[in-house]
């Protein structure tokens, strides 16, 4: 275990259990945020929300190699561990577990976690892989530190929905909060990602916000969706995206919708700008 500005960094799941034993044996609550580093104001916001009531909060750093193929980012995915502690002591952090890949996936590893439900479709027909390697890492992550609660961006709607699924099916006693998403002044959703863009794309992305907000007042007021979906598409296409989907289901199970009448409506998007892959998603 090292330090950097009194925050310590914690290297190993024996350590963490053991800074954590510490906690609990003084009575605190005890919450995790995981990330993959390459943190932001999104990032900072959750670390907050997760010491509310004087809860201790273990930000994990650790880019996961399982859920990337290997035509996606992994070696170039943005990385700066002094950049992200400087950002966690602040925002009401008070540990970062930042482990190797050694210490996550040891020689022989061989177990790999597979949710169905809320995985299957939309992101799964893109990136067949990414619910598999998320759920084995979220779930490692959440048995090596058993907080009391752990926090995610509402930005990865659906990677929200798996993980609750998961950790429901699995027994794992942590409380899955969803956090809204923390948007740019022009409603671009905050994401590392977004370093990728070129000074140009930057200027077009928040079309995609802009686009699943007319999209929602259009389903609000009775436009049939079939239909709002075909004008979201055209803007995005003629604004220079490629769309991988565009479209509104079931906020609860992410099922195709039967009734808008009678179900709680979620849009989710995710399209290419350039090389960037970016997603968003919004109630209607």
């Amino acid at each position: 275990m090292s330090t950097a500005s009194s925050l310590p960094i914690v290297r190993t799941i024996g350590d963490l259990r053991q800074l954590v034993a510490g906690w609990r044996k003084e009575g605190h609550v005890v919450a995790m945020v995981p990330t993959m580093g390459a943190l932001h104001a999104g990032h900072a916001t959750l670390i907050t929300a997760a010491a509310e009531g004087g809860a201790r909060v273990v930000t994990s750093v650790f880019v996961n190699p399982t859920q990337f193929a290997a035509n996606e980012d992994f070696g170039t995915y943005p990385r700066d561990e002094a950049g992200d502690v400087a950002r966690i002591a602040p925002a009401g952090g008070h540990a970062v577990f930042a482990p190797g890949v050694a210490e996550m996936y040891p020689e022989g590893f061989a177990t790999a976690i597979s949710v169905g439900g809320p995985a299957e479709g939309l992101e799964s027909d893109y990136r067949p892989h990414f619910f598999r390697g998320v759920a084995t890492v979220v779930a490692k992550l959440l048995l090596s530190c058993l907080p009391d609660r752990a926090l995610f961006g509402e930005k990865d709607y659906q990677q929200l929905l798996v993980i609750r699924r998961m950790v429901t099916d699995l027994g794992i006693p942590t409380e899955i909060i969803g956090h809204p998403t923390i948007r740019e002044a022009d409603g671009l959703a905050m994401s590392s990602r977004n370093a990728y863009l070129s000074p140009a794309e930057r200027a077009v992305a928040p079309k995609l916000h802009q686009v699943l907000a007319e999209a929602a007042e259009a389903i609000r007021g009775q436009v049939p969706p079939a239909e709002a979906l075909i004008a979201g598409n055209r803007t995005l296409d003629a604004a220079g995206f490629k769309v991988d989907y565009l479209e509104l289901r079931n906020a609860r199970t992410l099922a195709p919708v039967a009734d808008t009448g009678a179900e709680p409506l979620r849009l989710l998007v995710a399209a290419r700008l350039g090389k960037t892959r970016l997603i968003d998603n919004l109630a209607v």
